[in-house]
């Protein structure tokens, strides 16, 4: 069985995932928000939540990434523990990848050769998720990774 990571936002996850929908060209996405969900007169849904996104997910490069926002009074910080790593022989790709995360983003390593890849970047996007971007070994150049 896979394990699919799951990244939590403050309220911004419609925008973030629109976002990586159109970065890595997958299918439009599809939102479940909390006001979805049937109402429960015993836990009534408060109004700020009702348009929050309980779940998404898009499949990009072959691997399902899972999405939501928290709830209201719930607050996920954002930090270094977790990043998503996207591996592709297409230099092409990881050029794209890297100039959309990037916008607005913190770069930590620019685009470059490394021992291990012709083409890698780590950065940190516009709405604080940590991005690896890593082109495989091509035609023998670089180690790849295990």
């Amino acid at each position: 069985m896979p394990i699919h990571p799951y990244v939590n936002f403050n309220g911004t996850c419609r925008e973030a995932v629109t976002f990586y929908a159109s970065v890595f060209q997958t299918e439009p996405p599809q939102f479940m928000t909390f006001g979805d969900l049937p109402e429960d007169a015993d836990f009534p849904l408060p109004e700020k939540a009702k348009h929050l996104i309980l779940h998404t997910r898009l499949t990009i490069c072959g691997s399902d990434v899972l999405f939501s926002d928290t709830f209201p009074g719930n607050h996920c910080t954002v930090g270094s523990h977790i990043g998503l790593a996207v591996m592709t022989d297409s230099a092409e790709k990881i050029k794209r990848y890297f100039q959309y995360l990037s916008e607005d983003g913190e770069v930590e390593m620019e685009l470059q050769s490394t021992e291990w890849s012709p083409l890698y970047a780590s950065l940190t996007d516009r709405f604080g998720v940590a991005w690896q971007l890593n082109q495989t070994s091509v035609g023998g150049k670089g180690r790849t990774l295990p």
